[in-house]
């Protein structure tokens, strides 16, 4: 692991590292902020996953989580969205290849060489982060944005014990049943819609729920809103009696400009998960 940058940030600290992933087969990149209280002791640790378009920076400089996680004396991870570099393949669309790993583990053709971002996120980059810096592996929560909305549910409902907290800003909650998905999950996992089910939230939610709190923020002006179909999620939580809130941001796009609006909301709603 080598470190690109390293920059004094609310009496912590919020670094850039590089690492080559067993993974992806490729160079990753992802940023870390730790506060003040890591220089004596392994703090809890919130993930943030980014969503369409993004790389680990969008959210480290645009969210202005940081102010908050250092309040709280909580990490900070923001893992890049895909492998990138040379010969990975993309696709000219935005919401296809790089930049739009959309978390999940590739089996076709050219994906499944390098775009295994669901090993790397749930496997991979945990023992790193946990090997290298002073993480309290024990305390992890999960959060993330649109597409990386989508990751930290399915994440969340998938890895049974992993998480104690998990919650999401306008998150693409049904892609089977979504032109943000069907897409997608078709290229990366193939014409078999039975294997697109582990990656859609709300057949999730119904399945099983979490075995924690969860907080959705939805902002009702959002202009992918029928592309993320928040209300077959709302449905769904509500139906299983899913502890937790979701809630429709009156006048709220689809912006980094919303999540930082309600980001002291979520960091303070896993800080209480993470302490407790």
């Amino acid at each position: 692991m080598r470190t690109i940058s390293e920059n004094k940030c609310f009496g912590g600290m919020q670094g850039v590292y590089a690492h080559a992933s067993e993974a992806t087969g490729t160079e990753m990149t992802f940023g870390l902020f730790l506060p003040a209280e890591a220089e004596d002791r392994p703090v809890p640790v919130l993930w943030y996953l980014s969503g369409l378009t993004c790389t680990h920076e969008n959210a480290m400089v645009k969210a202005g989580a940081q102010r908050y996680a250092a309040e709280h004396g909580v990490a900070l991870v923001f893992p890049d969205t895909s492998p990138r570099g040379e010969g990975v393949p993309n696709d000219d669309a935005y919401d296809l290849g790089q930049g739009a790993g959309f978390y999940v583990n590739a089996t076709e053709a050219p994906w499944a060489e390098h775009f295994q971002m669901w090993d790397y996120v749930a496997e991979e980059l945990p023992r790193i982060i946990t090997a290298s810096f002073e993480i309290d592996e024990e305390r992890q929560a999960i959060t993330g944005h649109s597409m990386g909305g989508h990751g930290a549910l399915t994440l969340a409902m998938s890895l049974p014990g992993r998480f104690r907290s998990v919650s999401a800003f306008a998150p693409i909650a049904q892609p089977t049943a979504s032109d943000w998905g069907r897409k997608q999950l078709g290229a990366y996992l193939g014409a078999d819609e039975s294997t697109w089910l582990a990656h859609d939230a709300t057949h999730l939610m119904r399945e099983r729920g979490f075995d924690g709190e969860v907080l959705v923020d939805q902002g009702a002006s959002d202009q992918f809103l029928d592309l993320l179909r928040p209300e077959a999620l709302a449905q769904a939580m509500a139906a299983r009696r899913q502890p937790g809130l979701f809630r429709m941001q009156a006048g709220y796009d689809h912006s980094y400009f919303f999540v930082s609006t309600f980001i002291a909301d979520h960091v303070a709603f896993h800080a209480e998960a993470l302490w407790q």
